[in-house]
């Protein structure tokens, strides 16, 4: 019986492939900077396949994740800085050292002493950084990151006690956006909803709920509603680009109703 096939030097020898100077001419001409659209992408289809519970998706969307991790080690690898071996030496060493309760037959913990402990490890591994909010990537989606640094800033006292101060917080950003809003200043109208914006998703934090998903959520249902309007606008035979506010607000309701 023959081996097994290593499907993961098979696809780390296919984009050494792709980047050759007989390679493909969209592959050879990627960098980190254009690949990270993509990433992102991947990242997001993956999200879509578990909240659908489909399997087979998940599967071929965590490949298209890895391929991009592969295509950004192979341009690494190009520059002599590291390759995908390294990355994945790098990451298995991490969770080893952040796991001694299960590589150490010495040390046992219970769930609650694991999280403390994972914590610890973390905060000794990034004890060079000066500033707790380093770290936090930039280009996290702007609520989640917003959530992230409310998070750690809290870790050291800096927060509301309760959600009453952070409702307040909510209500005095909302009236400065009104004065903002009526003075007609467009800097300061999107500086004062930049700050109503985090404020709600501190509100939301104390609340326990999680800011992305809450907003997700709102505009998956807008789209549901918006989608059966159009498809009640077909079946009376009527345009929607040529119906009033009203008459679609009438329908919009319907929906609603329905629901």
């Amino acid at each position: 019986m023959s081996e097994a096939k290593d499907w993961v030097q098979e696809i780390v020898d296919i984009m050494a492939k792709l980047r050759a100077p007989d390679g493909c001419p969209w592959d050879q001409k990627q960098t980190h900077t254009s690949l990270k659209p993509y990433l992102i992408e991947e990242s997001c289809e993956v999200l879509d396949a578990i909240d659908d519970n489909n399997m087979e998706e998940l599967k071929e969307e965590l490949g298209d994740v890895l391929m991009n991790i592969v295509f950004h080690a192979q341009l690494a690898q190009e520059k002599n800085l590291f390759n995908f071996q390294d990355v994945a030496q790098s990451i298995s060493e991490k969770m080893i050292r952040r796991h001694p309760h299960v590589f150490d037959e010495n040390c046992e913990l219970t769930a609650d002493e694991v999280e403390t402990q994972w914590q610890k490890i973390k905060a000794e591994e990034k004890s060079h950084r000066e500033s707790i909010l380093e770290g936090i990537p930039r280009s996290m989606p702007a609520l989640a990151r917003s959530q992230k640094v409310q998070k750690r800033a809290a870790k050291v006292g800096f927060d509301w006690p309760d959600s009453s101060g952070a409702l307040a917080k909510v209500r005095e950003e909302f009236d400065e956006l009104e004065e903002a809003v009526s003075s007609g200043n467009q800097d300061n109208i999107e500086e004062e909803l930049g700050d109503l914006l985090f404020s709600m998703v501190n509100l939301a934090r104390h609340l326990n709920i999680n800011a992305d998903h809450s907003l997700n959520s709102s505009n998956n249902k807008f789209i549901r509603r918006f989608m059966a309007v159009e498809k009640r606008c077909k079946e009376l035979n009527l345009k929607i680009g040529e119906m009033s506010l009203t008459d679609l607000d009438k329908i919009w309701d319907q929906v609603k109703e329905k629901e």
